[in-house]
Order: C-alpha cells, then structure tokens, then sequence
C-alpha cells in the first residue's frame, strides 16, 4: 500500500499527536506537546487513509546547515508497507530542496534510517543545539537513542 504523502493542515494536528503519543506512550519515540506541533505544522508530512492521518513524520530546521527528521509514526495497522520509507524520503526531498545539507535523526531503529544512507554517529559529535528539546524527555540527561546522520546531495548550494 503506497499512501500519497501531503504536507500537514491544522485539522491534522490532533490525529497526528494521538499517533505519535501512541507510541511516546509505549516508550518508542518523544511525546510532541500539541502546542509544539501547531507552532511546527510546515515540518509535518502526513499519509492519509481517507480523512484518518495513518503515518506522520517532520524535517525541522534547527540551523543553516542542519535538520532532524522527527516525529516519525505509521500507526501499527499500517506498518510494513511502505510508509515510513515515503515519509523519510519526502523529508529528505525537502532537505535537498531547502539546500539543506545535513539532516540528522534520534532513534531506536537505526537501521530503517540506514537504508537511505544514514550512519550512525556518537551523539557527542552533534552540535548542542540538537539538544533543545531534551530536558523534556523523561530520559534525559540517560539519552538511549541512536544518533544518526545523513549528508544530503544539495546540488551544489550552500545550506
């Protein structure tokens, strides 16, 4: 099942949370606020089974040369079909669009974001500002995520 993916609308937000907290819920990825996520509904990208958001995912610019895919949900009756490999490539489109020329992701499942060229990095090496929304995690400062970059091909623009 290939979805057509769309950027996010206003009247998406609260299915996009119930998704995301879903899985914040279980453990498996960062609760979004509901206000952070209308503050950053240009980030979003939505896959819609009619009018019910099935999969979501964000490219959110944190500098002049480096985004984060975040907020990465396909609802569980829908994984395995291709989904989340669309979302992650709108993402990077995005990127290579905004001449973007790093885009970095937090994980507990490295390798779906290796497909696309993702390498694993010591969270270390990322800049402190990646680290904004951390003290909100109930893991934080004890960080388990994997840290993940991706050098997008810019055509030769500067990010």
């Amino acid at each position: 099942m290939k979805g057509t993916v769309e950027k996010a609308r206003i009247s998406d937000v609260n299915h996009m949370h119930h998704l995301i907290t879903h899985f914040a819920d279980k453990g498996e990825m960062l609760a979004r606020p509901l206000s952070e996520m209308y503050e950053n509904i240009r980030d979003y990208f939505v896959i819609r089974d009619n009018e019910l958001i099935i999969a979501c995912a964000a490219l959110h610019v944190m500098w002049e040369d480096l985004a984060e895919i975040k907020s990465l949900a396909v609802a569980e009756e829908s994984q395995r079909r291709g989904l989340g490999e669309q979302l992650v490539g709108a993402c990077l489109k995005e990127a290579e669009r905004l001449g973007m020329p790093t885009v970095f992701c937090l994980t507990y499942k490295p390798a779906f974001f290796e497909k696309f060229g993702f390498k694993q990095v010591d969270k270390m090496e990322l800049p402190h500002k990646v680290w904004t929304e951390c003290y909100r995690c109930p893991k934080f400062p004890n960080c388990d995520e994997i840290a993940l970059v991706h050098h997008v091909d810019t055509g030769g623009q500067l990010g």
